[in-house]
């Protein structure tokens, strides 16, 4: 028998009872809408979840910090710090060679003071970063530009939340103080920068230090503003509490701040006396791909340097958020075996209908095989047609889902839906649709198999 006949024969066999097959085909559709539903679930709180991280940092990169900033990684993959590894152009050549290294991005920062009016920001982190990093990492801006080396003397991007760090000493007003924003226009208000705040406060005090000396009153600097990075006070991003400028320009205003003294963040000799050189506050090692952060983590921090990432974090993100898809898959997979029976159920009531007709197919010298194989393809033809239906449900709840959670993200505090399919699992729930049909037909095809031919014809 042909596999055209064999085609035939199932299908016109599958309408002869139209409403038993309908209800048959519901069961398997309910249970593949149901998997396909909670897998969504799960696939899209994990996306969410990724997404989400990677708001707060770079999800390819390693951070890599001088000893004497005060940082350290105490994770499982962390290792002993060399207290004499200092971040300069040496260990940049260092890191580079490494594999699966891209690039190594040099940062230096200071906390400063920053004044407008009657508004002032305490210990807010200045970073110097080259040229074209940010732009790399696809900082949108509100306004302005992005700060560019300035012959020494740096160019300011502001972030977002910069506004809600600053507040009025004298009517203690503020972002934290009452919810409103300082009235500071950060493009075009002058903004007057103070390095030193250490001094600063010292002054403010009046004290005199040990050596009877008089503290005096810190130099102030107005720098120009390059631009704002785009965001409201409440749209945290790995870049919404800093200030930007040119490193080299930093560079220059920090050594002409504080010639012969010790600039905050840097490190000292055992005498607490400065180095000649500025060292870097910190490097960002960037990798090709988020896979070999955490091997390259390890290996950095085997060196001697005070490394981290978000490597285990997001491990330990994706293990749970893994569970979470097994539980929710259980579940649906739960109606996929109700509709598993229900098929075997209509495979067995189908071949007790057609005794006879097996009987005289067996007669007529028909292959056992060809027998089976009917069977096999009206269940799969079950599976399939379910799993078809089953998945255009799916779809329209997704879209149902993410609509519905896009109308409520700001309350739930989620950005972007919560239900995704992937062509991977549509095609995955179609061919198991079809392989747990032909599953569940398998044993009704095999009592079909073995029926005696005579007693197959004298059943009726």
């Amino acid at each position: 028998m042909k596999f055209r006949d064999l085609l035939r024969l199932s299908t016109s066999n599958l309408f002869k009872r139209k409403l038993r097959t309908v209800l048959t085909v519901l069961g398997v559709t309910i249970g593949v809408a149901s998997i396909v539903v909670m897998v969504s679930l799960g696939l899209g709180l994990s996306r969410s979840v990724t997404e989400e991280m990677s708001n707060y940092g770079s999800l390819t990169s390693v951070d890599v910090r001088d000893a004497s900033s005060g940082y350290y990684y105490m994770g499982e993959d962390s290792q002993d710090v060399d207290e004499n590894k200092h971040l300069d152009d040496d260990a940049i050549e260092e890191l580079k060679a490494l594999p699966n290294v891209v690039d190594v991005i040099p940062m230096l920062s200071i906390d400063v003071m920053i004044k407008s009016g009657a508004y002032e920001g305490n210990y807010i982190t200045l970073y110097g970063v080259p040229d074209g990093y940010l732009e790399s990492q696809n900082v949108e801006l509100a306004s302005g530009t992005y700060p560019s080396e300035n012959g020494g003397v740096p160019s300011i991007l502001y972030g977002n939340m910069i506004l809600s760090q600053m507040y009025n000493e004298k009517t203690q007003s503020g972002y934290w103080y009452d919810g409103v924003l300082a009235d500071v226009d950060l493009m075009n208000d002058p903004i007057t920068f103070i390095l030193d705040q250490d001094a600063y406060w010292q002054y403010q005090s009046g004290v005199t230090g040990e050596d009877g000396t008089v503290p005096q009153m810190p130099k102030k600097h107005l720098f120009e503003t390059s631009g704002v990075i785009a965001g409201g006070p409440d749209e945290y991003s790995s870049y919404s509490y800093y200030m930007y400028c040119n490193i080299d320009d930093l560079k220059a205003v920090l050594k002409r701040d504080f010639k012969n003294k010790v600039i905050p963040g840097q490190p000292t000799t055992k005498s607490g006396k400065p180095y000649k050189q500025l060292y870097y506050s910190q490097l960002k090692v960037m990798t090709d791909t988020m896979d070999h952060v955490s091997d390259l983590q390890k290996e950095i921090s085997s060196m001697g340097y005070n490394a981290s990432s978000d490597a285990e974090w997001i491990s330990q993100q994706q293990k749970t958020m893994g569970y979470i898809q097994l539980v929710l898959g259980g579940i649906g997979a739960v109606s996929l075996l109700v509709a598993a029976i229900g098929i075997a159920n209509t495979m067995m009531m189908s071949i007790y209908e057609r005794t006879k007709e097996i009987g005289i197919m067996k007669v007529l010298g028909c292959d056992m095989r060809n027998i089976q194989g009917m069977f096999l393809i009206e269940a799969g033809f079950i599976g399939l047609i379910g799993g078809i239906t089953g998945l255009a449900i799916s779809y329209g709840l997704s879209v149902t889902v993410n609509f519905l959670v896009a109308n409520m993200a700001g309350d739930m505090g989620i950005s972007g839906g919560i239900s995704y399919i992937p062509l991977w699992l549509a095609l995955m729930s179609l061919v198991f649709a079809v392989f747990v049909g032909m599953l569940a037909g398998f044993f009704p095809s095999l009592r079909a198999m073995k029926l005696s031919p005579l007693a197959a014809i004298r059943n009726e």
